[in-house]
């Protein structure tokens, strides 16, 4: 009995968990790696950088995921690049013994995108972005240390360089860090700290473009910005940071001192794209086919923030959104199985059915266009949360944040406020009124 074809996805993100769903009944051997064994639902990561949920909240296992799945097996793996004309994919072989390689049929790039800095790499240990969980409890890290930090900071300017927060870029994920933040200081926490005012927090989010959410329409832009300056969030439009430092952030012929600066500017696609050796995007996203090919390679796909993708029916290019990488990686799947049983049909062209967009600012403060409706406030806020609620991946989740948005909501509170990793305070000098002693002397050994 020959084998049955083979189909690799790389990435377990919401393109490559649905392309494998997509593939559940199809008569092939599918194979899904990913360097991590859990899938993020990451809109709503910034609500762990900012201590609404806690991590296991929005992650799954993808075996327990694909569990049901028998033609699907997942693999933990590093993938290093791909023979395009030899059909093999590479990767990280582990412990030193450099690299490998496996065949494969039909693949299907699913690797997502990273931070882009602007060829400014020297910027991203000064300012994480939000990608993964780990980016998440590092800004969470950042941002409480910050507080801790400016409650026994005893240099008046250095304290208010520690209350400082500086977002960069006004798009979804910046607009949210930067409301969210504001409200943990002025709502959650100033109860907690007996030195500080934390509501006197100041919060800048820096945007090159002339308006927050540029890819919204401008009325709910407006209504953003709005709400953010009510907040008493500090918008800046039409400037570009020029350097990141340790002490602050530089915009223009200004300088912020800033303990805690957090990237939302800008995104790069995987690297693992460049190894096919077909045109690429200034983002390094790969040129895609109508039907999310490779040129040149048939067998190949890439899907989600990996893939520079068009709308057949509009020619408009496909956002950078979960829904983009759920439609496409869906597509790809189903173009699979039928290809296995129909090889002569025609492929068909990828067709991006937009649901709309939509964004938090803060506490009963969103913004959101559903096809065409064009939301704002309460309602707003409702919606993006049901919305989120519906697209997350397990039951058990759904229900538990559900019930933890219920409480935050009821009682102002964010009781995932854990402080993972080094507690590195900077503090140039003690408060006045506090008592520091000197460490006692080691006694002298007897006899």
């Amino acid at each position: 009995m020959p084998d049955r074809p083979r189909v690799i996805i790389v990435g377990g993100g919401f393109a490559g968990l649905e392309a494998a769903r997509a593939l559940a009944r199809a008569d092939v051997d599918v194979t899904l790696v990913d360097r991590r064994n859990h899938h993020v639902f990451q809109p709503l990561l910034y609500q762990i950088a900012t201590a609404a949920i806690s991590p296991a909240d929005i992650a799954a296992p993808i075996r327990h995921v694909l569990r049901t799945q028998r033609n699907c097996q997942v693999v933990l793996g590093t993938v290093t690049g791909v023979d395009a004309p030899a059909k093999r994919l590479l990767f990280d072989a582990g412990q030193g013994r450099g690299e490998a390689s496996v065949g494969f049929d039909y693949l299907v790039l699913a690797a997502g995108a990273t931070h882009s800095y602007f060829d400014h790499p020297e910027w991203e240990a000064l300012a994480p972005g939000l990608k993964t969980l780990e980016d998440a409890t590092e800004i969470r890290r950042r941002i409480l240390l910050a507080f801790e930090s400016a409650e026994h900071e005893g240099d008046a300017e250095r304290r208010r360089a520690a209350l400082t927060f500086v977002v960069v870029g006004a798009g979804p994920t910046g607009v949210e860090l930067a409301g969210a933040i504001k409200e943990i200081a002025a709502a959650t926490i100033p109860a907690d700290f007996r030195n500080i005012d934390t509501a006197s927090a100041r919060v800048v989010l820096i945007e090159a473009g002339p308006r927050v959410l540029a890819a919204m329409p401008e009325q709910l832009s407006r209504r953003a910005h709005a709400d953010l300056q009510a907040m008493g969030v500090e918008v800046r439009l039409g400037v570009a940071v020029t350097d990141i430092t340790p002490g602050g952030v530089r915009v223009g012929a200004d300088f912020i001192p800033a303990r805690t600066v957090l990237w939302a500017a800008g995104v790069r696609a995987n690297p693992i794209g460049a190894s096919l050796g077909v045109p690429l995007d200034r983002s390094g996203r790969v040129i895609v086919e109508s039907d999310c090919s490779v040129p040149g390679h048939p067998c190949i796909f890439v899907v989600g923030d990996m893939a520079a993708a068009r709308s057949a029916d509009t020619g408009q290019p496909v956002p950078g959104v979960a829904q983009g990488g759920l439609q496409m990686g869906r597509f790809v799947g189903r173009l699979i199985a039928r290809r296995l049983t129909h090889p002569a049909t025609p492929r068909p062209a990828f067709v991006y059915r937009d649901l709309g967009s939509m964004a938090t600012i803060g506490r009963a403060r969103a913004v959101a266009d559903i096809r065409g409706w064009r939301l704002t406030g309460f309602f707003a806020w409702l919606v993006w949360g049901g919305l989120h609620i519906m697209f997350i991946v397990n039951y058990r989740s759904r229900i538990i944040i559900a019930l933890q948005w219920f409480w935050n909501w009821l009682l102002f509170t964010r009781d995932a406020r854990l402080i993972l990793g080094p507690a590195d305070l900077d503090i140039a000098a003690p408060r006045p009124e506090t008592d520091v002693r000197p460490a006692p002397r080691p006694r002298s050994p007897v006899g």
